[in-house]
């Protein structure tokens, strides 16, 4: 049974253009499975996290890190009596809109873009839900319930601020942040991990790193010889731990806040759904030592260097040859401009699609 301040169909403001009801699939399992078939979802599995996919198979895409997040929130939700589904759906959604080559590609698309009006993967995601996937012959767009969409609206992170791209509330439901902590949760904990895996960052380099240290002393690391169970119990054990406290110190910010109704969610800018400021802190230790070891690892810039060759020249030439575009993209651009209508293709391209468009030309 859901509280009283989870998001329900019979509270939430519906779609943009009403339908009628699914005779056994609710409005929110019909976005969750709206997500997960449209083209861009199955695309996520040829975009980068942090490694390229198909050169590096063993390594996180940028669609496996979506599905563990799902996996992630979904636990939160269920333990917090919130709406899981909903949950699922905003996780699944929330890297939509990201581009090929993961943030070095964002970075180049919004320096590409600015001087109109930028590029972020957030807003990008709901354009993709919104207007960019087409499968229904009435309407632009998946057609997704409110709270789903205000949910990537208000997806943020460490990296990602929202816009807000106007909607009225202050916040998202509780879904929406638990959506963000299990991004925060998943995509440190698997960087983690594959970046020992990769070998670019050693065990012994995160000896002064608090989180670390504590997830090794939980799984008894010292007595695991095998380093590939090693390094993946002890990734596991970061979340487990972080999850746990999450579910814990959310209830307590909850009741302390004395939420009742949904509304007391979308008038509080404060986000309830929060880790204990000590693991937040924690959490904030060990993603600042992968962004400077592991993120900015000189192979990693290199390549960084060479993803804003390969989007400007792409970018360039579909600015100059329009006509080389599907006639879908093209359509944009009489009403969204040029540079916008480029910008909507290449972010949804795949890293390989990409490269194979650069060989073309």
């Amino acid at each position: 049974m859901c509280a009283s301040y989870a998001v329900t169909e019979k509270i939430s403001k519906g779609r943009i253009f009403p339908e009628k009801p699914h005779p056994y699939r609710s409005d929110f399992e019909r976005d969750r499975d709206r997500i997960i078939h449209c083209s861009a979802f199955r695309r996520l599995e040829g975009k980068t996290q942090v490694f390229t996919p198909g050169l590096d198979d063993f390594y996180r895409s940028r669609l496996t890190h979506t599905i563990e997040v799902a996996q992630i929130g979904r636990t939160i939700a269920k333990s917090l009596g919130l709406n899981e589904v909903l949950t699922e759906a905003i996780c699944l959604a929330h890297d939509l809109g990201h581009s090929p080559f993961g943030h070095s590609g964002e970075s180049v698309l919004n320096n590409l873009m600015k001087d109109f009006w930028g590029f972020e993967h957030n807003r990008q995601s709901l354009r993709v839900v919104d207007l960019l996937e087409h499968p229904y012959p009435d309407f632009a767009g998946l057609n997704l319930m409110y709270d789903t969409r205000l949910g990537l609206a208000r997806h943020s992170s460490p990296y990602d601020k929202p816009s807000g791209d106007g909607f009225p509330e202050l916040n998202c439901s509780l879904e929406g942040q638990v959506a963000n902590v299990a991004d925060l949760v998943a995509y440190n904990s698997h960087d983690l991990e594959d970046g020992l895996r990769a070998g670019l960052i050693e065990a012994g380099q995160l000896k002064n790193i608090s989180i670390f240290q504590d997830a090794e002393k939980r799984v008894q690391a010292e007595r695991i010889e095998d380093k590939v169970v090693r390094r993946t119990r002890t990734a596991k054990a970061v979340i487990d731990r972080l999850v746990g406290e999450c579910i814990e110190q959310s209830k307590k910010k909850i009741s302390e806040a004395h939420i009742e109704t949904l509304n007391d969610i979308y008038s509080r800018s404060e986000s309830l759904i929060v880790l204990p400021a000590k693991s937040e802190s924690e959490l904030l230790e060990l993603e600042r030592f992968l962004l400077a070891n592991f993120y900015h690892h000189p192979s990693l810039l290199s390549a960084a260097k060479q993803v804003e060759q390969w989007l400007g020249k792409l970018f360039g030439h579909l600015c100059e040859y329009p006509q080389t575009m599907p006639g879908y993209f093209q359509r944009f651009i009489p009403q969204q401009g040029l540079q916008r209508a480029v910008c909507d293709y290449i972010a949804g391209m795949t890293d390989r699609f990409c490269l194979k468009m650069l060989e073309e030309i």
